[in-house]
């Protein structure tokens, strides 16, 4: 019997951005990005690119989160999301990334070239890189560090948007290398984010308190997500449950408040 030729083995590779050790830009959000600019709609750019409705929001949320600038301008409506649209920072994020993507392919190519034959390459290193779980990472600068005996009160803010509180111990400040004028990233689980209604003359211990607009509400049997708009581009996002939501009576557009506590906030750096 005949053997079957042993198949050269060829370079292939993609493009991540990261930022918080998570990633930021790839690929399929590159082309999310175009997607939405071509239909001027997260549901159908969703549809088209064969994600989900819910996923497609999530990264949005995350893309403009971590960006420098808002890379997508949403107007709230119906069930489909209401218009949307790309700035102009995501419209140069895009050409940059296609701009990348380019010098990587001659990259592989000239790699594939001076590496010849390939038969006995069986594996290549390449980063491994962890990915978090929490729903929302900010991008800021550390404004004040207030020193305790034990724990430290760290203030990060975030571009053109509020100010937010972690308290974290005198350690984990010096492990960091945390100063102040220097970027860092605040990261949030969306369960510790307790959502609430008419807060201007509340007393509460919390140290965070973000009010703005209701961007999105998605219902499920048990658990519903919230997603604020905070300013700046800013988009927060709470699990609470269905029973809560209902009893809230949240709708789009409407005025909502994030609130949760210091102590639930991490910081991270690059």
């Amino acid at each position: 019997m005949a053997k079957c030729p042993k198949q050269s083995i060829e370079l292939e590779g993609s493009i991540w951005f990261q930022k918080a050790q998570n990633r930021f830009l790839g690929g399929d959000r590159i082309a999310l990005l175009e997607k939405i600019d071509e239909l001027g709609s997260i549901n159908s750019a969703a549809k088209a690119v064969g994600i989900s409705y819910k996923t497609a929001w999530h990264l949005v949320n995350m893309m403009n989160n971590l960006s420098e600038k808002p890379l997508v301008d949403r107007m709230t409506g119906g069930k489909g999301g209401g218009g949307t649209l790309l700035t102009k920072e995501g419209k140069k994020v895009i050409e940059q990334f296609r701009v990348v993507q380019e010098e990587h392919r001659k990259f592989l190519e000239n790699l594939e070239e001076r590496l010849g034959e390939t038969k006995n390459l069986y594996q290549f290193l390449r980063r491994i890189s962890m990915r978090i779980s929490a729903r929302n990472i900010f991008s800021g600068i550390v404004e004040k560090i207030t020193r305790g005996a034990v724990n430290a009160e760290v203030v990060l803010a975030l571009p053109n948007g509020p100010l937010v509180t972690s308290v974290i111990t005198i350690g984990a400040v010096d492990n960091l290398g945390l100063k102040e004028g220097m970027n860092a990233y605040a990261i949030i689980k969306s369960n510790s984010i307790i959502i609430g209604r008419d807060l201007h003359d509340a007393r509460i211990s919390a140290r965070n308190i973000m009010c703005g607009t209701v961007g999105k509400v998605i219902e499920g049997p048990v658990s519903t997500e919230v997603d604020v708009e905070i300013g700046g581009g800013n988009v927060i996002s709470a699990i609470i449950t269905h029973g809560s939501s209902e009893k809230l009576g949240l709708r789009e557009g409407e005025h909502a408040c994030a609130v949760f506590k210091a102590s639930s906030v991490i910081l991270g750096v690059n």
